[in-house]
């Protein structure tokens, strides 16, 4: 089964959340996200759910986490100047292992940038948002029907790695409006974060294997434990021992590292007999697609990776065809900085086309870069 929606990406992010079991949203509105917001602020009510827009992005962020901390699975959205004055909440969230959704609709920047323009500019932010050791996730939809479906992963990941989670759309796909087919809810697979159940004098949330997240109960449940953004030992109170504070940062790491072929994602497309090699992601895809499509056409071999886990980025994959493919072309709406990750992957240079004044990249642009490798 299946369920048909006419409806823009940003608005499809918020029916997934709802259906992801979102509870609670905090937020500022901010062009080209600010949908969202609106569409939760709708449809939360009618679930018995919680929505606050706050005095500015800080807030908004700070009360989603507050819920989270509750036990409630959370959303925040916003674009690339909201992403920068979240960041230190962001790196509370890493550190205290606080579940929470966190939507990037991206524009042009830096500082306020284009904000009514399409850009892929926060793909290095997001990969380190805030100071730190950490690892991040990072998620970037290509489609409207993927505006659902990757939301609802990004809610699994988020609770199942006990982390923030980045969900990347662009001003394109979060405006483009038109007919997305989605699973049915009852086709759906819905992950909540894990809930220790034993004697309370016992709990220590911090106290997991070395790839394994916290396990925080829910506040007010009659659980003693302690949240802090300092380095922490097993019961969350602060620590400055060495050997903790190193198994506290290396365990950050490991839980994510440790399990990358559960959250790594891509799309191959016509790479079988490929000569060249495409890489491109989210709305600059659709016309990296479209651009293989015509020149397939015209008999020239091109073919598509298509990464839509952004971080952990799929360096395995892009290695392998890094050593099959002589020819390859990135595409993205910045100046290069996921071909910076394809080149360091590949441990050779890559072809980039590139913009970031704010236009979409057409499928004749893509198709005439290719015809000059």
């Amino acid at each position: 089964m299946s369920r048909e929606f006419i409806s823009n990406g940003n608005e499809l992010v918020a029916h997934a959340a709802i259906d992801a079991g979102c509870r609670f949203f905090g937020g500022y509105p901010i062009t080209p996200s600010s949908e969202v917001a609106h569409e939760m602020s709708v449809l939360l009510p009618r679930e018995n759910g919680s929505f606050i827009q706050m005095e500015d992005e800080i807030g908004g962020i700070s009360v989603a986490l507050g819920a989270s901390m509750s036990g409630v699975k959370s959303m925040t959205a916003t674009s690339g100047p909201g992403i920068s004055l979240k960041a230190e909440q962001i790196g509370l969230s890493f550190m205290a292992e606080i579940p929470l959704v966190i939507v990037n609709v991206m524009r042009g920047g830096p500082s306020t940038g284009l904000p009514t323009r399409v850009a892929q500019g926060d793909i290095a932010q997001v990969a380190h948002p805030t100071h730190g050791d950490y690892q991040s996730i990072a998620l970037c939809p290509g489609s409207l029907e993927e505006a659902y479906t990757e939301t609802i992963r990004a809610f699994n990941l988020a609770e199942k790695f006990m982390t923030p989670v980045f969900l990347l759309l662009d001003e394109t796909l979060g405006h483009m409006h038109g007919k997305a087919i989605v699973p049915d809810v009852n086709e759906l697979q819905i992950i909540n974060r894990r809930v220790y159940s034993g004697d309370a004098s016992s709990y220590k949330p911090y106290d997991v294997p070395d790839d394994e997240p916290a396990i925080l109960n829910p506040f007010f449940k009659g659980y003693r434990y302690h949240i802090t953004g300092l380095h922490h030992g097993p019961t969350g109170f602060p620590t400055e021992d060495a050997v903790l504070s190193q198994k506290l940062i290396d365990r950050l790491f490991n839980k994510i590292l440790s399990k990358k072929n559960e959250i790594i994602s891509y799309e191959e497309y016509k790479l079988d007999d490929a000569e060249i090699l495409l890489i491109a992601y989210g709305s600059t895809s659709r016309s990296a697609k479209e651009a293989v499509d015509r020149l397939r056409d015209e008999g020239v071999k091109v073919g598509l990776f298509r990464p839509i886990t952004i971080w952990p980025a799929p360096k395995e994959e892009l290695a392998k065809l890094g050593a099959r493919f002589s020819k390859i072309l990135v595409v993205e709406l910045n100046k290069g900085q996921f071909a910076k990750e394809v080149e360091h992957s590949m441990k050779k240079e890559v072809s980039l086309l590139a913009k970031a004044n704010g236009r979409p990249l057409s499928p004749i642009e893509v198709i005439n870069k290719i015809k000059e490798l």
